[in-house]
């Protein structure tokens, strides 16, 4: 998959609404945290910036219920790239038994 895939798919499991015209994605963000407004999945940053990613993964914490399986191995360490990564792979294993 590509990073706009991959973020596509984490804005929806963040439960953005997918506000696109003509198949276009865009997706309108309501809370305090990303200021309101309305992004196309060009302007997602899941994959570049701690800010975007950090709450995807309390999120994921409070889903699962504490640290799944595809989180357990990073650290403090850990780069951005490797939490992206085991993020998606969390995402798509939880829409596979959703």
């Amino acid at each position: 998959m590509t990073v706009q895939e991959n973020n596509k798919l984490i804005v929806e499991f963040m439960g953005y609404e997918n506000i696109g015209i003509y198949n276009h994605p865009m997706y309108t963000f309501y809370d305090n945290y990303f200021k309101d407004g309305n992004r196309s999945v060009e302007d997602l940053c899941y994959h570049t910036s701690w800010d975007w990613l950090k709450p995807v993964v309390v999120e994921i914490e409070q889903v699962h219920e504490g640290v799944p399986q595809e989180l357990i191995h990073l650290s403090l360490f850990s780069t951005i790239d490797e939490v992206y990564n085991a993020v998606v792979e969390f995402i798509n294993q939880y829409n596979k038994n959703k």
